[in-house]
């Protein structure tokens, strides 16, 4: 099959450091590739890929300086895309809406993998406008806010499974790994600490509009002989700094609509400490994989169980449930069904009859 993935240009792919959904585009279009089929990738031009790479910019957006409007240059990806797109049988789109009028124009054979929160006010005319564009979710729980979208599957992210290795002895330490802001939790993950008693070890990237946050809330309560910041890490750096931790702290305040960072700990064998939240109760088995805490204090008792969890269910069940190759599995069955312009199958419940009730508008307009 003839794919092309277009990617968010803000972090290159994979990134250099932080950068989620690159990184889950960057193992899709591997993995795709090395099945045989015809990929290619529209990415910022520092990305490294073994299918085609067609740059919409030098470099990527975050970590150059002298880029102030992110904006124009996904409006380049967009006019770039369109010079190209007789060459695919299908699209893949990872940038949201920006792409909804054009494709909507130029009757594009396409899916947009939906990676962000939908909890958001504003998305609910833009979807009421654009209800044909067909989307996928990273999570069931991530389709709440809009339950009656388009929606064509939920596909679970998924790494290579040589990506990590698993670290058989329980570490020292607690984790907390991804980004200091406060729908995160870090403020929660270093209360866990202190009152558990154990060190913890804070890996995060600071976005310039977290700065004044970490500043006045996450540096003072740093200033503590448990508490380690180590800044932002990149790829090669996570195995150590997870697998030879006890457990990862996850105590996410905001309904998370996947949170990779589970999955690349259970890949190291490595059990969750996870509020229920969002996505987590998809990926995290609680007394199996880790334990699902609601509260700081329902935090520290799992603390001290942590001995219980086998590091090696850990990693058997990533290499279950959370591979590229199962990944790309998912996506090809979607992409054939698209391509085919096999109808979606469908369940005589709410969701559904809200979307027929859409269309039905729509054909009458």
């Amino acid at each position: 099959m003839r794919i092309a993935q277009v990617a968010p240009l803000y972090e290159s792919v994979p990134p250099k450091l932080y950068g989620g959904t690159e990184r889950v585009v960057s193992w899709l279009t591997e993995e795709l590739a090395a099945q045989g089929h015809e990929v290619t990738l529209f990415a910022s031009g520092d990305s490294l890929t073994t299918a085609r790479l067609i740059p919409a910019c030098a470099q990527a957006l975050r970590l150059n300086s002298e880029s102030i409007d992110p904006l124009t240059h996904h409006v380049t990806l967009l006019a770039r895309l369109l010079q190209y797109k007789d060459e695919f049988d299908l699209i893949h789109f990872h940038i949201d809406y920006l792409h909804f009028p054009l494709s909507r124009h130029e009757r594009l054979p396409h899916i947009t993998t939906l990676h962000g929160r939908l909890d958001i006010p504003d998305l609910v005319p833009l979807y009421q406008e654009f209800f044909e564009m067909p989307v996928v979710s990273i999570s069931d729980a991530q389709r709440a806010p809009l339950p009656w979208i388009n929606w064509q599957g939920t596909v679970h992210h998924g790494l290579p499974e040589i990506t990590f290795i698993q670290y058989p002895k329980m570490g020292q330490y607690l984790a907390f790994l991804g980004r200091i802001s406060p729908e995160k939790g870090v403020e929660q993950a270093i209360e866990i600490a202190r009152r558990s008693g154990m060190p913890l070890k804070v890996a995060a990237k600071i976005d310039r509009s977290d700065i004044d946050y970490f500043e006045r809330r996450i540096k003072p309560l740093m200033d503590h002989s448990l508490i380690e910041f180590v800044g932002e890490i990149n790829s090669l750096e996570k195995n150590e700094f997870l697998g030879n931790a006890a457990a990862l702290l996850f105590p996410i305040q905001w309904e998370e609509p996947f949170g990779l960072v589970m999955i690349e700990a259970l890949a190291c064998g490595l059990p969750v400490i996870a509020y229920p939240r969002g996505s987590v109760p998809e990926i995290i088995e609680d007394g199996v994989t880790g334990f699902l805490a609601h509260d700081v204090t329902e935090a520290v008792q799992a603390v001290q169980k942590i001995s219980t969890i086998d590091r090696r269910v850990c990693r058997a069940e990533f290499e279950k449930r959370f591979t590229s190759k199962r990944m790309a599995r998912d996506y090809l069955a979607i992409y054939e069904r698209i391509v085919a312009r096999e109808p979606k199958p469908l369940a005589l419940d709410e969701e559904d009859l809200t979307w027929t009730k859409l269309a039905s508008r729509s054909s009458t307009t």
